[in-house]
Parts: structure tokens; sequence; C-alpha cells
């Protein structure tokens, strides 16, 4: 079964809209990974200034060659998300954050019809 990424990424309320239109900008640049699965952002509502980077993929090798390849080129270089070329990259949004990882044993959807 799949493998699932949780990065808990702590954000402070005034970095709450930089965070999700950072992550709006970024659309499309996981779906064609080999592997990739499934993606959500989840926004803290209450109890927790955490916001959880979901998701899913077929093997922890889809997983990283996805860190290594498409996920550290666009960490590392290129214009920041609506920037041009050779500006500064801006800070983070998040001031700490944790990668959890899991296996998927058991999984239910709905049922049809």
């Amino acid at each position: 079964m799949s493998i699932v990424k949780i990065n808990a990424l702590t954000v402070p309320d005034e970095q709450r809209e930089v965070l999700e239109q950072r992550f709006a900008s970024r659309a499309g640049s996981v779906e064609n990974s080999d592997g990739f699965e499934w993606f959500e952002l989840l926004r803290p509502v209450e109890g927790t200034d955490q916001y959880l980077v979901y998701t899913r993929w077929r093997s922890e090798e889809d997983f990283q060659a996805w860190m290594e390849g498409p996920m550290k080129a666009a960490h590392q270089g290129g214009a920041p998300a609506g920037g041009e070329g050779g500006a500064e990259r801006p800070k983070p949004a998040a001031t700490g954050s944790s990668v959890w990882s899991f296996e998927v044993v058991q999984q239910a959807a709905p049922k049809q019809g």
C-alpha cells in the first residue's frame, strides 16, 4: 500500500495568508510526479498553530525521487513564486517544521450507489 508524508509547519498568525498563497501558486508542481497520489494543505482551526501538508505516494522510493529532483530544485533555485529571475528568495512563512512518515495499512472510500 501507499505511504504518507505529513509536514507539520509552525506558522505564526501573520504568516498564514503568505503560506496559503505560496501553496496556491505552486499548483501543479507535484501532481505530475511519478508515484504521487494525493496532496492536501490543512489549515489549523483551533488548539495549534501548525499547518499540515499531507502527501500520499505509491512508495518511499517515489517520494525520495521527488525530494531529490523537483522538490529540491524548487527550494534551491529559480525565482520565487511570482518573482523575477535573480530576485531574492522570500523568507519562509513557517518558523519550524517536522516531517512524519506513515505506511497506509487500511483505507476506506465512500460506498458507490
